[in-house]
């Protein structure tokens, strides 16, 4: 606080009051909650207008006909261009780097680090275009052949919808950023069929808090996204599971275990080789050419190739597009054979990343869950003769490799677990599937720090803060922290004499009594030794702030933080004891400066 310093006459000169730098607006919690119902209806539109794009740009690229339904779970076999289906991704692949040049570069990629970048260096904000020039750019990429996935550009539509309108409301930063990451989960809510996954999503990828006032509103905007993609899409998961067993904790034995091991460690390793080869490719194409149309077409040829050669040998494409036909199939056990599964593993792995670095716009998700589901049924096919009590098919090795590498690559740990279990509605998988996404998490940080969304935004010098949800020094008590010295002066006191008592600075908080009493605080640093010098008649008094800050020495410092914000105090009084405290009770200050270190000593590197 800034306190009234009298000029050499003695008189107080007003100093300027606390003021924000912009003037933003901010509505209550129950407002925030009905915009985020809003949004969150937008984006389940949003989502199933995408599908419907989707389906269109895939029907006539691939079957050549006009159509607005595409089942993307069902294999299509062959496609009716023959060997012309290579043009397919080129063709297409120019267009979207047409519309992402010309309209929003921001479209381009898999979307996400877009949105996290808007939130920790950009104020939340989005531009509404986004969102219209992201719908296309990725469906027309996922239904010519691009092998990359639909749930990131939902979520960055989402986010844009959120933060249009917020912008277009004029709310405030922290406000505008919680609408932008309700629509985020709503987006993936919508796309999923996954109400928890969503939310989980946006609060442990993107909020940097976790409240009420975060929490409520992405829950109901993921709670409206889901109830209308379920009227319009339906309420089936994204995945049917006929019958997938897993063991229940009780029946585990050693095999079962060191296969569940094995298998989240391997998944580790390919969650670090993902987003490896992604950085490789993304920084080798504009070395290859500098003319983006060139990239891309470079790209899209590699990508039209192994469509026509999967085809030739196997009678279906397999690394195009979502991919989720490949995953249905073997969780039908209709895809069995470990070679098989380990080839569409490397191309996939190698599609997905050459189609985002030369220049493809679609999201890294679906490619995740492709990955993880044809790594788990390959190591479960190729183990079954060493491990023969291992409990693993390649369908039940395929749900746990999917959350793996979902939670390993995007660091969405809970996300991937919780998502996993809404998709098969199954409890009894959460054993192993914590148990492989742990030890896949914990592989893959050891191996690279940054996750598949953070390792883009590393190169332009943005560090998203990883730490963003480290509150514990909340539990800390007012004694853990307080400053022991301070300075007490009675009223009367001059500034001469009380700035020569103890100190030769003001570096400690002065406590101001009358007869045992306190009436006021001067927070340390306020100025006063150099006033000292030029006003050394002034009396003490007339600079202690008004509204003083008193607790005990338990009290959380949570509690201490909330008092200090609602009286707007530079310093809380900390005393031992019952009852109302004088100043023989005072036991320490509790000032900013040590509340900013222990914030700071929260941290770890």
């Amino acid at each position: 606080m800034t306190a009234a310093t009298p000029s050499k006459t003695g008189e107080p000169i007003a100093t300027a009051s606390r003021k924000t730098l912009s003037e933003e607006r901010r509505v209550s919690l129950l407002v925030l909650c009905s915009l985020a119902l809003v949004i969150g209806v937008m984006t389940g539109l949003g989502a199933v207008v995408f599908r419907a794009l989707i389906a269109l740009v895939h029907n006539l690229s691939y079957s050549g006909r006009l159509s607005f339904t595409y089942d993307a779970n069902v294999s299509e076999g062959a496609s009716r261009y023959g060997d012309l289906v290579l043009f397919s991704p080129i063709i297409g692949g120019l267009i979207v780097v047409f519309l992402v040049r010309r309209f929003a570069p921001e479209a381009k990629g898999h979307g996400v680090p877009e949105v996290m970048d808007a939130i920790f260096y950009k104020r939340g904000n989005i531009r509404g275009t986004v969102a219209v020039v992201k719908a296309l750019a990725s469906a027309i990429s996922i239904g010519t052949g691009a092998a990359v996935g639909r749930e990131g550009p939902i979520i960055q539509i989402g986010s844009a919808l959120g933060s249009a309108f917020s912008q277009f409301l004029g709310l405030s930063t922290r406000q505008k950023i919680t609408l932008l990451s309700a629509g985020a989960g709503a987006g993936i809510a919508a796309t999923f069929n996954t109400p928890l996954g969503g939310v989980l999503f946006a609060l442990e990828i993107l909020l940097p808090e976790v409240s009420n006032r975060t929490f409520l509103p992405v829950v109901v905007a993921t709670g409206a996204a889901t109830t209308i993609g379920r009227i319009l899409i339906g309420p089936d998961p994204a995945f049917s599971l006929p019958d997938v067993q897993f063991p229940m904790v009780a029946s585990f034995n050693l095999q079962e275990t060191a296969a569940f091991v094995v298998l989240g460690l391997s998944c580790g390793v390919a969650a670090w080789a993902f987003i490896r080869v992604l950085v490789f490719m993304e920084d080798g194409f504009p070395k290859l050419a500098r003319n983006e149309y060139v990239q891309n077409v470079l790209g899209m040829t590699v990508i039209g190739l192994m469509m026509v050669g999967l085809t030739r040998t196997f009678g279906h494409s397999y690394i195009d597009g979502v991919g989720y036909s490949v995953i249905q199939d073997i969780l039908d056990h209709k895809i069995t054979a470990a070679s098989l599964l380990s080839l569409l593993f490397a191309l996939k792995l190698i599609a997905t990343t050459i189609s985002l670095g030369c220049g493809a716009s679609g999201g890294i998700f679906s490619p995740s869950l492709f990955l993880g589901a044809t790594l788990g049924g390959a190591f479960a096919a190729a183990t079954s003769s060493i491990l023969p009590h291992s409990g693993l098919t390649p369908s039940s090795a395929a749900i746990v490799g999917m959350a793996a590498i979902v939670g390993a690559g995007t660091g969405g740990v809970m996300t991937a677990i919780v998502m996993v279990f809404e998709m098969t509605r199954d409890y009894a998988i959460i054993v192993p599937v914590i148990v492989v996404v742990a030890l896949a998490a914990g592989v893959r940080r050891s191996l690279i720090n940054e996750t598949i969304y953070t390792v883009k935004l590393r190169h332009r010098g943005h560090r998203i803060p990883k730490e963003r949800h480290i509150n514990l020094y909340l539990v800390k008590q007012a004694q853990d922290i307080m400053e022991h010295r301070f300075i007490v002066a009675s009223v009367g006191t001059t500034l001469k004499q009380a700035m020569t008592t103890e100190d030769t600075d003001d570096a400690r908080a002065i406590v101001v009594e009358r007869d045992g009493r306190i009436v006021g605080l001067i927070p340390p640093r306020s100025g006063l030794w150099a006033e000292s010098h030029t006003n050394p008649d002034v009396l003490i008094e007339r600079f202690a702030e008004k509204r003083l800050v008193i607790c005990r020495d338990q009290d959380l410092l949570s509690l201490v933080f909330a008092r200090l914000r609602r009286h707007r105090a530079g310093a809380a009084v900390v005393f031992r004891g019952v009852s109302r405290p004088r100043v023989s009770d005072i036991v320490g200050i509790v000032t900013k400066r040590v509340i900013a270190e222990a914030v700071i000593d929260s941290y770890e590197d």
